[in-house]
């Protein structure tokens, strides 16, 4: 018989069977070298199922026999999935669904991740005296303990000193721990605010390793680059040694020093805890380990009516309340604004997860609605988006590092309030009215947190930097704290934060941002999605001409605010409207930030400036429409 090269034909046949056997014989080889019998075991039963039988039967096949095919080829496509390569290490660590195979995270992986960070670390501090220090923290998702457990096995097996955090504490705890301990590198075991069939492992740098302003940050390149090299020439998980015992683990001492120094935001006077006294607050931990430690600064701060919602109060792997547990996905607060409107709070706060990022929502009487009685929409309880709130939090840094705080410093030494490129442009204006300097960033906090001189950053993403000096990453409680304090002063004075978000817009003109995503499952689209872009970019936004179009990939330093590239796209109309896409860096998708700029008169009405949000909501409607169009969404 001739040998045929059509789909089908015995010589692609033979094709697929060799790659078929060369996968094989990768996953028997990972499957021998996996310490954990549980990941071994299912990676086991897959292989048995992928080898139950042919791929592809006669078109007369009986409906079992079909069915055994495409279960087999299932099978294959799934450990194809599993075994594309070493999970990748990143500026973002890893981050990947809990499951067996080099492509995702288990015990294996996170081994070989934690030697490749031990040679890392011992070549950094060659000859060094002492030893290098590594604080190692986690959270309460699926595989938590384990994975911190063994990345101290590790790292103590090879000289390193290495202290364990108290189990179950959020992320801002590790970093504050880095910085406090004096550590060289810090490991947080989290996948934040990611599904919870996720898990993750995000490394800090500091003590000698890291010197300038991003002590205690979350690595980026080349440092990143430097790690994974090292995690690429472990041969073997069982080439790697572990110590049985050897780590020191720090007691609740390290939750006391980081719950002194979030209160040291606070104003702590009679007059001050009296005022919190009096706000009701509802706070969702979202199944998450921030919960406890949340309550205990707001508590010890004076803000004692504090309404938790209980479903949601304790930590829980599989976030059974919530589609997502994040608070920026639709419904994730719906069990705390329902909580708010029952008890009559004034502010309800909702924690990611691991506690790093912060929501809020209030009351906003333009929002009010007569469609549900009783129910929060009748009061005009609506969340605030992370650029409000960034606007919110950054007037409290201007109020307290700006020209007319007390010891504020000229405007070439001010202080930096800084946010990332895809944030709001309004903090940009708060921070010159103040008197003091702004700084834009990429995307992430590993880059906001390492600015020279900050002492506020935020991204829109609902993460938040109030404290700088100590923890180097975004923090949801000290956040939370800051935002509430704001909350009760207003009330004290008869007002609400909707009334600063509009003096702001009176001062500022009216910033109102938004986002549209796509997700992909097929991962090759995005980079097409992006060249589509580049080569067809919209001429027209919502009415207003494309005045300039920077490709932040590329261009000089000038186009792109002396930023370094990125994949990404920045779009400005006439009208000051801005749309940046770009790939995001965690997830399958593309992200579209857009953003338009209403003028507003500085002793506009109220109403005033509530036609004025509803004009800048309808163009940003339309903004959406067209680039969404642009994208083929």
């Amino acid at each position: 018989m001739s040998e045929r090269t059509e789909t089908g034909g015995p010589t692609q046949e033979r094709e697929q069977d060799g790659a078929w056997a060369a996968l094989a014989a990768q996953v028997r080889e990972w499957i021998a070298d996996d310490p954990d019998p549980t990941t071994a075991d299912q990676l086991t039963r897959l292989l048995e199922q992928a080898e139950a039988g042919p791929t592809q039967v006669a078109p007369a096949a009986s409906p079992e026999d079909q069915q055994g095919a495409t279960d087999v080829r299932a099978a294959r496509e799934e450990l194809a999935d599993r075994f594309q390569g070493l999970l990748q290490f990143g500026t973002a660590g890893l981050r990947g669904a809990v499951a067996g195979g080099p492509h995702r995270m288990n015990r294996a992986v996170v081994i070989r991740a934690a030697s490749g960070l031990g040679a890392y670390l011992l070549g950094e501090l060659e000859g060094v005296s002492p030893a290098p220090k590594v604080v190692v923290g986690h959270d309460a998702r699926h595989g938590s303990l384990d994975f911190a457990r063994d990345t101290a096995a590790v790292l103590t097996a090879v000289g390193i000193d290495v202290v364990m955090l108290p189990p179950y504490l959020p992320t801002p705890v590790l970093a504050f721990a880095v910085r406090h301990l004096g550590a060289d590198a810090g490991v947080m075991v989290t996948a934040s605010h990611n599904p919870p069939q996720d898990n993750g492992y995000k490394v800090y740098l500091g003590g000698r390793v890291v010197t300038d302003s991003g002590q205690g940050a979350q690595i980026v390149p080349p440092m990143d680059g430097a790690i994974a090299a090292e995690i690429g020439r472990v041969p073997s998980v069982a080439a790697v040694p572990r110590a049985a015992a050897g780590w020191s683990t720090v007691g609740p001492e390290i939750v006391d020093a980081y719950v002194a120094q979030v209160l040291g935001l606070a104003d702590l006077s009679d007059e001050a805890r009296a005022r919190n006294a009096a706000l009701r607050v509802v706070l969702t931990p979202m199944h998450g380990v921030g919960g406890g430690t949340a309550r205990r600064v707001l508590a010890q701060a004076g803000f004692t009516d504090v309404h938790v919602v209980e479903l949601q109060a304790e930590p829980d792997p599989d976030f059974p309340t919530v589609a997502f547990p994040n608070p920026e996905e639709p419904g994730a607060i719906d069990l705390a604004v329902a909580l708010a409107a029952e008890v009559r709070a004034d502010l309800v706060i909702a924690l990611d997860p691991d506690a790093d990022r912060c929501g809020a929502a209030v009351i906003d009487p333009r929002a009010r609605t007569h469609m549900s009685p009783g129910a929060a929409g009748s009061d005009g309880w609506r969340m605030l988006h992370g650029d409000e709130t960034g606007a919110l939090l950054g007037s409290v840094a201007a109020e307290r590092f700006g020209a007319g705080a007390p010891g504020a410093l000229p405007k070439d030494d001010a202080p930096v309030l800084a946010n990332s490129i895809v944030s709001s442009r309004l903090l940009g204006r708060i921070a010159a009215h103040a008197g003091l300097r702004h700084a834009q960033t990429l995307t992430g906090f590993k880059w906001i947190s390492r600015v020279e001189g900050l002492v506020y950053g935020y991204e829109e993403a609902l993460g938040y930097c109030v404290d700088p000096a100590h923890v180097r990453d975004k923090d949801g409680i000290s956040a939370a704290l800051t935002l509430a304090g704001l909350a009760a002063r207003l009330k004290a004075e008869g007002r609400a934060p909707v009334a600063v978000l509009d003096d702001l817009a009176r001062r500022h003109g009216l910033h109102l941002t938004d986002q549209l995503s796509a997700r992909f499952t097929d991962l090759s689209q995005i980079p097409e999605t992006m060249q589509r872009l580049r080569e067809h970019p919209p001429v027209v936004l919502a009415g207003s001409p494309v005045l300039s179009l920077v490709d932040l990939a590329a261009g000089s330093d000038a186009d792109r605010d002396g930023l370094p590239p990125t994949d990404g796209i920045r779009l400005l109309t006439q009208d000051d409207t801005r749309v940046i896409v770009r790939p995001s860096g965690t997830e399958p998708k593309v992200k579209c930030y857009l953003e338009v700029v209403v003028p507003v008169e500085e002793h506009a009405s109220d109403e005033t400036v509530g036609e004025a949000r509803k004009a800048a909501r309808a163009r940003l409607d339309a903004v959406r429409a067209d680039v969404a169009a642009a994208l083929g969404l």
